[in-house]
């Protein structure tokens, strides 16, 4: 039956991970969870027969391959994955120091391809699995000041989801991207990161800040419970779904990049197809 699935979910603690972890287990699933803090989740989830809270340090290969071993221990397989964890940096790209930005990159790219790379080997035992990246509606635009490292990280994660999902079709693994605009979660609180340096000269990106934590935060017009819903759907559909889009915002967005990508392209297409070497 569809609920006797074993989810591994990434950064449990909070925000949508939270979320949907107390709805898998409500519904019956076995749940494997992680999570930085072991004190944070227990806390938050509580005890359950078909529930694993894991202390997982994402960064640390060894860590992640252990909690997956701990995984597979205790449920004997693997079925669905879920990279959600990650967070918000929003600086100017010339304010963030090398090491901010590459801090973002260590847990919201190269954590979720340790997690990648050591549950395939299970999955491809299988021959069967879905893996849900968590990106973002700025892992498809970037036209929001100050989250350009961010937006990088999650343009990167639709890049290797893509090529991912062409590499394990055929071992019969799935792959989805998700894609959120804006959930009433707490990512926009004091979990946002911010330069240790800012400069003055930035005053869209310290608007944009601004309005991010002191307008949109608490005021996101979509639900995570609901996001949580959409997901234990999607997983269960026959044809999984490449890109997931959640929320109307999101679609809205996505829908008016296109539109402006494809009117670009026609004002120049004549000029940028002129390249080809003349026969």
């Amino acid at each position: 039956m569809e609920n006797q699935k074993v989810w591994f979910v990434t950064g449990a603690s909070k925000g949508l991970g939270l979320t949907l972890v107390k709805r898998l287990i409500d519904q019956g699933f076995s749940v494997a969870a992680t999570s930085r803090r072991l004190n944070d989740l227990e806390k938050e989830v509580g005890k359950h027969e078909q529930f694993l809270p894991l202390e997982v340090d994402l960064t640390n290969e060894a860590s992640v391959s252990a909690a997956l071993t701990s995984t597979i221990s205790k449920f004997g397989r693997i079925d669905v994955v879920v990279n959600n964890a990650g967070y918000g940096l929003v600086g100017g790209l010339e304010e963030l120091s090398d090491q901010e930005s590459r801090g973002n990159f260590d847990i919201n790219v190269f954590g979720m391809l340790n997690v990648i790379r050591n549950v395939l080997p299970q999955m491809r035992k299988q021959s069967s699995g879905h893996i849900f990246n968590i990106a973002s509606i700025g892992g498809f635009i970037g036209t929001f000041p100050g989250f350009g490292i961010y937006c990088a990280t999650k343009f990167a994660v639709h890049g290797l989801s893509e090529s991912l999902s062409t590499e394990v079709e055929p071992m019969g693994i799935k792959v989805t991207i998700v894609s959120p605009g804006y959930f009433r979660t707490n990512f926009l609180d004091a979990s946002l990161a911010v330069p240790a340096n800012p400069i003055d000269a930035y005053a869209a990106v310290r608007a944009s800040q601004s309005m991010h934590q002191d307008q949109i935060n608490g005021n996101q017009p979509n639900d995570p419970e609901k996001a949580a819903a959409v997901l234990i759907a999607a997983a269960a559909l026959d044809q999984a779904p490449l890109h997931l889009f959640l929320g109307d915002d999101a679609y809205q967005m996505v829908d008016q990049k296109i539109k402006n990508v494809v009117q670009e392209m026609e004002v120049l297409k004549a000029l940028a197809t002129s390249t080809a070497f003349s026969s």
